[in-house]
């Protein structure tokens, strides 16, 4: 009984890509630098896996092992972007060659925010690319006067929509993000338009809810959740993976709250028998602390799923494969606060496993895809090359 569990730990890069000037990221290395800013930052599990081992000036700061228990590397990305959306499609099979639009230079254009007004009946404040924590202790009392949401963007390709729980319900946010992403097609078709909610009182005391929700576009092309559905298998998404896909190749859901609870549920799904494939995201790292240039918050996430590995690994079946990876980069060290292009660490763990394995730099992040396709007969045919042979 075959399965892939998938575990993207976000935003968590391993060093600037050779293109990472066109994006303005040069020196930026999520994991390098928040061990050089926290020297005491301790992921001894994920090191005897083989982190410290990968390919990269420095890296072996965070813990070279004599002999990794799994095999490493890092990966790629092939796609025009360093989002959450290109990072996990691609990782599941699509390469985006045609970036998504973004708007941080004079906001939406007049016939978007013209079609979104007339959507839902009201005005919106903002449209500029700004902090979403930020521009709601800037905005938020307005809001709260006028009931107008507040649109804004950021470096990456998207659509924010915030408002105050008690002024615009959550559930009714959620179907004014729904008009909004009906709107943003073709020319303008973001990746992503989100829900922001938040609650407080007055400017400067707003704070950010959990009932954050995300509102992708549809795949382009077919991914490995697509054809392990098609076969009849499990596919299990648990954190935002349900929204990042639009709900596509999913057979059962588990949106969650915070890591905690992500890691809680990946060790549940764990525990049972079925055939197909895992697939978690564990957003805190880049959510909460990457884009707040939160160093010793981030240190402090990734030393928790360090520390809940051997459960995760406890729980594994004869058969399993454990893929470690993530999305893009988003350094808290660097001045800005958006995403940053960089390499992503792939570690891979089973009992059928070769142990030690060095998988070099890998030229996509489709190709972990594209090994998970061989691994469970998926048949898919993407741009990548596998490396199921190099592990197994």
């Amino acid at each position: 009984m075959k399965r892939a569990i998938i575990i993207v730990l976000d935003s968590v890069g391993i060093g600037e890509l050779p293109d990472a000037a066109d994006f303005g990221d040069v020196g930026s290395n999520t994991l390098v630098n928040i061990k050089k800013a926290r020297p005491q930052t301790d992921l001894k599990h994920l090191c005897d896996l083989g982190l410290g081992n990968i390919q990269g000036e420095e890296i072996a700061l965070l813990g070279k092992v004599e002999s990794p228990k799994g095999a490493f590397g890092k990966m790629a990305e092939k796609s025009i972007g360093k989002d959450t959306t290109t990072g996990h499609w691609e990782m599941a099979g699509i390469i985006t060659k045609r970036p998504f639009p973004t708007y941080t230079e004079n906001g939406f254009p007049k016939e978007v925010i013209d079609a979104f007004e007339e959507a839902i009946g009201t005005k919106i404040l903002g449209n500029y690319a700004a902090s979403g924590t930020e521009i709601i202790n800037v905005l938020g009392e307005e809001h709260m006067k006028t009931g107008y949401p507040i649109v804004y963007t950021s470096a990456d390709s998207v659509f924010q929509i915030a408002a105050h729980e008690e002024i615009i319900p959550v559930e009714k946010l959620y179907e004014i993000c729904t008009k909004a992403r009906k709107i943003l097609t073709g020319e303008h078709g973001v990746a992503r338009v989100i829900a922001r909610p938040f609650t407080g009182n007055k400017n400067g005391a707003f704070t950010r809810t959990k009932n954050r929700k995300d509102f992708s576009l549809e795949p382009t092309g077919v991914t490995i959740l697509d054809l392990a559905k098609e076969k009849g298998m499990n596919v299990t998404a648990i954190g935002k993976i349900e929204d990042i896909f639009e709900h596509r190749g999913m057979t059962r859901t588990d949106h969650t709250t915070n890591n905690h609870d992500g890691i809680e549920k990946t060790i549940l799904y764990t525990k049972e028998a079925f055939e197909g494939i895992l697939f978690t995201n564990l957003v805190d790292t880049d959510m909460i602390y990457g884009h707040r240039n939160d160093v010793e918050g981030y240190a402090s996430a990734l030393e928790y799923f360090d520390s809940k590995l051997p459960e995760i690994i406890a729980e594994m079946k004869e058969e399993d494969i454990l893929f470690i990876t993530a999305d893009h980069g988003c350094d808290p060290t660097t001045p800005g606060t958006d995403h940053s292009r960089e390499y992503v660490p792939i570690l891979v763990y089973g009992k059928r496993v070769k142990a030690g394995v060095d998988l070099g730099v890998r030229k996509t992040f489709a190709d972990l895809g594209q090994t998970v396709s061989e691994y469970l007969d998926l048949g898919a045919n993407f741009e990548a090359e596998s490396f199921l042979s190099d592990i197994l």
